[in-house]
């Protein structure tokens, strides 16, 4: 295989994984948030690495990014994840 088709291909397969990675999650900066049940992040985390949501409905925080883009996520009573969905 040459080099170059090498070097595309894996690059084609990291850009997959990245994007795996953020279904079911959000990213803030260089940081990526996904729900993860009961032992996902919680409120302090995604606070820390996201700031402050542009609304807050009791478990429910939604994060504006700009033109049409949102993501709800939603958070268990005891403080952790439940959900990472867009808006």
């Amino acid at each position: 295989m040459p080099k170059n088709l090498t070097i595309v291909s894996i690059a084609a397969v990291g850009l997959v994984a990245v994007d795996a990675a953020v279904a079911g999650g959000m990213r803030c900066g260089s940081h990526i948030i996904q729900d993860g049940g009961r032992s996902g992040p919680g409120k302090y985390e995604v606070l820390k690495k996201c700031g402050q949501p542009t609304t807050k409905v009791g478990n429910t925080w939604i994060y504006e990014r700009g033109g049409q883009k949102k993501k709800v996520v939603r958070f268990h009573d005891s403080g952790q994840i439940s959900s990472i969905q867009d808006g």
